[in-house]
């Protein structure tokens, strides 16, 4: 797969130790064509898009533009059905804010126990603020969605299937098509956070055909500060958008009265966009596609096959997640252990991994885990070396705790 030598912060020695990052489900690691992509904005392209008619502000406006079609052909989409935002938390808050006006006391949403807060919190405001209803998914002894419970969850009351496609700590691939297919069924919109999924496995929301989605740039090695909610262009069309400022309106009056809004996907995009963002996310979109995304899902799935085989043997550690493996996700406990303290003695060995909840209150909650797990999260830059720096980092933890 892709050599570490790409990215120019895998060079970097921690504690006089080789880096071995494996904290990839909170955020990737960029390759040096990303950052010099977002460079080059700065150094010849900087200014304002879509207002100006200057030689820079048209040559930045169709620098972005052309960076939304780069995303759109990734994902299966249409240009004028690609949001750029902040990443995966502002697209799934402004997507609620937008579908809330919509909803009444009495509807019901359906979203999962591995929910990410930033698709469960949003949801349960506009809950207490409307009076809807809330309903959870729950899981199968196996770490994966009780498909059986979704189909009595999913009724004719529920408004919104609002699900994650990967989980963040599980790495459970959940079966997006068909919770899709049933929400469909009962007339309901079908949501999906696909922060885990796009960028590490082929996303094609035609196939799929969910009504909105929802992922970030900085999980697939493009930058920080960078999203995208895609949306099925009929929907869009008739939503009211949730942020307001410049290059947003068609018209507006000082005798007040309703603004006119321009069309997708500029109605969504009030104020100064991260322009150097949106090209630094179609060169990573270019990257990936050159490393190829069944070759990027296969190797990752090869790590944690080796990774869950190897933890599998040492005493005392209990893996979190489906025995199958995730993508790209190994989540565990050490008997005794705080998974804050594993953590940081991994630190000194060179090891990034995360510890915690991982944003997943009500997941930990139900499996019993209040200091949450220890997570090790592969990308395309990993290798078997990585695994045993690992294996060994754990052994030294549980000797410190002997």
């Amino acid at each position: 797969m892709s050599s570490a030598a790409a990215y120019p912060i895998l060079s970097t020695p921690i504690f006089g130790k080789r880096l071995v990052y494996l904290d990839n489900a909170a955020t990737t690691q960029k390759p040096q064509v990303v950052i010099d992509a977002m460079n080059q904005f700065y150094q010849t392209s900087n200014a304002n898009i879509h207002r100006g008619i200057h030689h820079l502000a048209e040559k930045a406006t169709l620098a972005y533009e052309a960076a939304r079609e780069t995303v759109a052909r990734f994902i299966g989409a249409e240009n004028d059905e690609i949001i750029f935002t902040s990443g995966t938390t502002q697209s799934l808050n402004m997507l609620v804010q937008m579908l809330g006006k919509n909803l009444h006391a009495g509807d019901e949403i359906v979203l999962t126990l591995m929910e990410h807060h930033s698709n469960l919190i949003p949801w349960q405001e506009m809950a207490r603020e409307k009076g809807l209803v809330v309903k959870f998914i729950p899981l199968t002894a196996n770490y994966t969605l009780d498909f059986n419970k979704a189909r009595e969850l999913i009724t004719a009351k529920t408004k919104v299937l609002a699900f994650t496609h990967v989980s963040n700590t599980l790495g459970t691939i959940n079966p997006a098509a068909e919770l899709i297919d049933l929400a469909h069924a009962q007339g309901a919109l079908a949501v999906v956070d696909a922060a885990q999924s796009v960028g590490h496995l082929l996303v094609d929301v035609r196939q799929l055909d969910c009504d909105f989605l929802a992922f970030s740039g900085h999980k697939m090695c493009g930058p920080l500060g960078i999203g995208v909610l895609y949306g099925k262009k009929d929907l869009l069309m008739n939503l009211e958008p949730a942020f307001f400022g410049g290059g947003m309106v068609e018209d507006v009056s000082s005798e007040g009265g309703k603004a006119l809004w321009l069309a997708s996907p500029q109605r969504f995009e009030a104020g100064t966009p991260h322009v150097a963002g949106a090209l630094g996310l179609a060169r990573a979109v270019d990257f990936l596609e050159k490393q190829g995304l069944k070759q990027i899902e296969a190797h990752c799935a090869l790590l944690v096959e080796s990774a869950m085989m190897r933890l599998k043997k040492i005493p005392r550690l209990n893996i979190i997640g489906p025995d199958q493996g995730g993508m790209g996700i190994v989540s565990f406990t050490l008997e005794g252990i705080h998974p804050h303290d594993v953590a940081e003695i991994l630190n000194r060995e060179g090891i990034a991994v995360r510890a915690g909840r991982h944003c997943t209150n009500p997941l930990m909650k139900e499996l019993g885990l209040a200091d949450g797990t220890t997570r090790a999260s592969f990308y395309l830059y990993n290798t078997e070396e990585d695994i045993d720096v690992l294996i060994a980092g754990i052994k030294k933890v549980q000797e410190v705790f002997c």
